[in-house]
């Protein structure tokens, strides 16, 4: 069975229902706690009752630095969503580490962003290197695969859109909340991955709603797609891809053909000009809530809460 693990300021904890037992580590940052396996599992055997899990404040499980790469269109709902027909080429952005924040931080839209928008996203958090040319297989992904996370590839979809820049649209503080916890799996996990059903709402109303097998590129072959150039090191995170009902859609393909037409300043201003009267991108004072989880809780990787609140 899988083991959640809380992180605080006050070091790592393994969550047993309701209540947290701390791990007996000096470990710091994400990599070297998977590097002493040994203290978590005694923790998780701990006959100790361990403190409330309710009265701890968790940080985010995935500390940074680190590499955070995300996978581009990778849910079929999600292409429909955004126009695409056919094949999709698989693609991959960066996003700096410094945007990766607590599950149940606040995030801030930037004074110049009106279009924020949500994506949750599994996560995957190495637990071996993964060297450039390696291939994997569906088998071999406990070697090279710690545990999941709950994400949020926040997106401010001008900046994305007008300057076709996902580096800059999805990289400021705050726009990765991961988190609660950093879930890990046993080899058997792994066969239930599949299953694990996505859920985000804004203010209760639910938005995203898809398991994995709506995925278009796997976690296996994600990886051998990414290591033909990227190299990937323990407590490196990669998103898996959002499914659809994020805010933002393709417009209608005749609304689409004409704006192909126009200049480009024109085209933008005219789309957001529409964009403007849907109600479902971000604001101050909405509550984001996503989940991640098996229907039968085998694999749940908790609850993530993070209001929205303006720069100052």
């Amino acid at each position: 069975m899988s083991t959640n693990v809380l992180r605080t300021a006050d070091g790592w904890w393994v969550v047993r229902n309701d209540r947290a037992i701390r791990i007996d580590t000096k470990a710091v940052t994400t990599a070297e706690l998977l590097a002493d396996r040994t203290a978590v599992s005694e923790a998780a055997v701990s006959g100790e009752a361990g403190t409330r899990v309710a009265g701890l404040v968790a940080l985010s499980p995935v500390t940074t630095p680190c590499r955070v790469v995300a996978q581009m269109v990778n849910y079929r709902s999600h292409a429909r969503d955004s126009g695409f027909t056919g094949d999709i080429p698989p693609a991959f952005f960066r996003k700096a580490s410094g945007s990766v924040s607590g599950p149940h931080e606040s995030i801030v839209r930037p004074a110049h962003v009106k279009f924020l928008d949500y994506e949750i996203e599994l996560g995957l958090v190495m637990g071996a290197s993964l060297p450039v040319g390696t291939v994997v297989e569906e088998r071999d992904l406990p070697s090279y695969v710690a545990g999941l996370v709950i994400t949020n590839d926040v997106s401010a979809r001008e900046v994305q859109l007008t300057k076709t820049q996902f580096y800059e649209s999805k990289s400021y503080p705050t726009f990765t909340p991961t988190g609660p916890y950093l879930t890990l799996l046993e080899p058997e996990d792994f066969a239930h991955l599949l299953d694990l059903r996505l859920k985000l709402s804004v203010n209760g109303d639910l938005r995203q709603d898809r398991t994995l097998g709506d995925m278009i590129v796997r976690p296996a072959q994600a990886l051998t797609l990414l290591a033909r150039f990227q190299t990937l090191d323990p407590g490196d995170l990669l998103l898996t891809g959002t499914p659809g009902g994020t805010a933002l859609k393709a417009p209608p393909k005749a609304v689409e053909k004409i704006g192909a037409l126009l200049p480009p300043a024109l085209k933008w201003k005219a789309f957001f000009k529409s964009q403007a009267k849907n109600p479902h991108y971000l604001g101050h004072g909405d509550l984001i809530t996503a989940t991640i989880a098996t229907p039968d809780g085998r694999v749940d990787l908790g609850e993530q809460r993070t209001p929205v609140t303006d720069a100052t």
